[in-house]
């Protein structure tokens, strides 16, 4: 399975390009793309989805002209955006029949199959009965997976899925994904650095509608392998070390004082301690770079 994304530009009545002549290939397997608010991944998801159109370029997905052929694209597709709408009164199990019958599914007994299987496969069996309007954020996110797999997608798209959820509903929701990403292509934006450390084998770092990067998690660190640096400072001293050297990131430590880590291809100055390299350092030296 592959989605292939060429020259797409999508440009805002104010001016705003959110995104600028993007070039992706994505195969199987789970995909994360990483950036700040802003830099362009919501667009880009809803473009691919079909929510709306670029300004130019093409997207092609298993021999499938996204922007030409919409329809065939959407039958594969499975999509959960940002932020989905109020829900009525009613059961998950319900709404899912629902959903599953707006899907096409016309056999009821299949309905019926299809539906404890998406219910079991998210953790929701056991609260089927309930009223989706009821359920904590965290089950409502997994009841969106449970629709969304009802027209069994290729093509999954989730975006911003783990931003407001407490870390034990993070947790079953990411192992949700991990276990759906096996077999199909699932694109999973965030602007969570750990979220694509723990779940994705393909990633790309975005910003300003472009790639910054377009790597995995291991060969991204690899990359930068002795060439972060950490150093433990008086607040006050912040300043002078931004001035002097490419400080990547800053923690406060419980003293009031802050470790540092700074790339450089050697030792900065006295008192710096070499640090194994992590994925957020790749991230903030993408962005840095990029200005």
């Amino acid at each position: 399975m592959n989605l292939t994304i060429s020259n797409l530009t999508k440009v805002y009545p104010n001016g705003v390009k959110a995104v600028d002549n993007l070039n992706l290939e994505i195969g199987t397997g789970m995909f994360g793309l990483l950036g700040p608010n802003g830099a362009g991944k919501s667009t880009l998801m809803r473009t691919i989805a079909t929510l709306q159109n670029p300004d130019s370029g093409s997207i092609t997905f298993n021999g499938i002209n996204v922007l030409e052929d919409q329809m065939s694209l959407r039958k594969v597709l499975g999509y959960l955006p940002q932020s989905f709408g109020m829900y009525p009164k009613v059961s998950a199990e319900d709404l899912l029949e629902y959903f599953a019958t707006l899907k096409g599914i016309a056999s009821k007994s299949e309905r019926k199959a299809m539906i404890k299987e998406v219910l079991e496969i998210t953790n929701l069996y056991e609260v089927r009965k309930k009223s989706v309007s009821g359920y904590s954020g965290g089950m409502k996110q997994r009841f969106g997976i449970a629709q969304l797999l009802l027209n069994q997608p290729q093509l999954i798209i989730v975006d911003e899925p783990t931003a407001g959820l407490d870390p034990a509903e993070r947790n079953r929701f990411l192992n949700i994904l991990r276990e759906i990403g096996t077999h199909n292509t699932v694109i999973f934006s965030t602007h969570i650095v750990e979220d694509v450390k723990e779940l994705c084998n393909e990633m790309a770092i975005m910003n300003g509608g472009r790639v910054l990067k377009h790597t995995t998690p291991k060969d991204a660190t690899n990359e930068i392998q002795g060439e972060i640096w950490t150093k433990k400072i008086a607040r006050e001293e912040l300043e002078k070390m931004e001035s002097k050297h490419q400080v990547l990131s800053s923690n406060y430590n419980q003293d009031h004082s802050l470790n540092i880590r700074v790339h450089a291809l050697e030792r900065p100055e006295e008192g710096f301690v070499l640090a194994e390299p992590q994925l957020e350092d790749v991230y903030f030296l993408a962005l840095q770079s990029d200005n």
